[in-house]
């Protein structure tokens, strides 16, 4: 996959921020409403790759009911918890202990925990019986009230994650539907992270998450502890500012080449700032087979397109094949994967901005 970084305006880094846009007018706004707002979400992708959005329409109250039920769940025993092992499941759905450490080369003081969730598809999904791997049933903990609090709440935030693509469609000047029509049974995710700061680290500083980009398209992200960075077109990070009234949304490898490097896929890290943190990550990606190429109309009458062709789930999956320990042995064991071995070695090349000496 060949990737060209987007060339980007030089500004001074201390005006750099991450924007705040009010989304509300999305929902039976005026058309030029809809437009203004549109195109104040396309500007922020072009320039950042980072935005903060209110007037979302998310439940607050369903926020925090699957923040506690996050909570309840990594609070059981480990060996409780260790019967969801993600290893255990057929489609890499379930619960990630600390051990399942994935290859970020800064991550040197990495400690968190996660239970990976998908879109819920019955057990006798044609892919999941033809072994995709993401694809398929939730493993669901035995916690009264865990499935249908983070049920709905995948149900509101995947829906807002299709708002802001149609937002993008309008901005772009695509037809309605060209991103949306492709993720009608995406290989979207949404994780419940843990992260716990070492008791024998003192550098608040250090990195529990390293830089990295996201995979998929969008990434929609509550927030309501610090530690979250961005990094600046200058290289350098920058803190998301903290609000438990607004989603923070960035975009990802997929979107990034889907556009032709119109949008851009933006490094980012979590610090160790605070002995506990929860997070939710959800990630707004296209269906399995999906196609992600350069939009023709984004690519110039003489211009050749920025991003070789790859489709949507593959490259999640050799992502998830490098990030995931119990992936590599799976590869490694199996004869039939000897074209995903390759993928053991790879790096996201979307990711090859990062200026890790920035500080």
């Amino acid at each position: 996959m060949a990737l060209v970084t987007n060339p980007m305006v030089n500004r001074a880094e201390a005006h750099v921020s991450v924007p705040l846009i009010d989304v509300r007018g999305l929902r039976g706004g005026s058309a030029s409403e809809v437009r203004r707002i549109a195109d104040e979400i396309g500007n922020s992708a072009r320039e950042i790759g980072f935005f903060r959005i209110t007037g979302h329409g998310i439940d607050l109250a369903l926020v925090e009911s699957t923040y506690q039920m996050a909570e309840r769940f990594f609070d059981l025993p480990d060996g409780v918890k260790r019967r969801y092992y993600i290893g255990l499941s057929s489609n890499h759905r379930g619960y990630v202990p600390f051990t399942e450490k994935g290859d970020y080369p800064d991550e040197v003081d990495r400690s968190y925990e996660a239970f990976d969730l998908g879109l819920d598809l019955p057990h006798d999904d044609p892919d999941y019986l033809a072994g995709n791997r993401v694809l398929g049933p939730n493993v669901w903990p035995d916690l009264a009230g865990f499935r249908q609090t983070v049920s709905a709440y995948y149900s509101q935030i995947s829906a807002l994650g299709r708002l802001v693509c149609s937002a993008l469609e309008l901005h772009l000047g695509l037809p309605s539907g060209t991103m949306t029509t492709n993720m009608t049974k995406p290989v979207s995710q949404l994780r419940l992270l843990h992260y716990v700061r070492k008791k024998a680290l003192t550098d608040v500083n250090s990195v529990n998450m390293g830089a990295h980009t996201d995979y998929e398209c969008l990434t929609l992200l509550h927030t309501r502890n610090p530690g979250l960075q961005v990094m600046t077109t200058g290289d350098q990070w920058i803190d998301v500012p903290v609000d438990p009234h607004v989603f923070v949304v960035n975009i990802g490898d997929m979107l990034e080449a889907w556009t032709n490097g119109l949008l851009r896929s933006t490094p980012h890290r979590v610090l160790n700032l605070s002995p506990e943190r929860f997070s939710m990550p959800y990630f707004v990606a296209a269906n399995h087979d999906t196609l992600i190429r350069p939009f023709p109309e984004l690519v110039g009458r003489d211009e050749m397109p920025k991003y070789e062709p790859f489709k949507a789930g593959a490259h999640l999956e050799s992502m998830l094949v490098r990030d995931f320990p119990y992936l590599k042995k799976l590869c490694l064991r199996d004869p039939s994967t000897a074209s995903v071995r390759e993928t053991i070695t790879i790096t996201n090349p979307f990711e090859k901005r990062m200026n890790r000496s920035s500080s």
